[in-house]
């Protein structure tokens, strides 16, 4: 999905260079889409819900790995 962002967004780019203007704020009005569409897919997903395991404020030392 990320790669269909940033096709989006380069394609923006590149019309608003070398296209017409109305066909680029539109790739771009389609790549903000994509995103905010992309950023609540993560949020409400069933998998990692408002958990967010990448922002860890926690000051507890993490949890040795089990298993080995």
């Amino acid at each position: 999905m990320m790669v269909a962002i940033f096709a989006t967004m380069a394609l923006a780019i590149l019309l608003g260079q070398f296209g017409p203007r109305w066909l680029a704020l539109s790739s771009l009005g389609l790549c903000l889409g994509l995103f905010v569409w992309l950023f609540l897919f993560e949020i409400y997903s069933p998998d990692y819900g408002f958990r967010m395991p990448w922002l860890q404020t926690d000051l507890r030392p993490p949890l040795p790995a089990s298993g080995a």
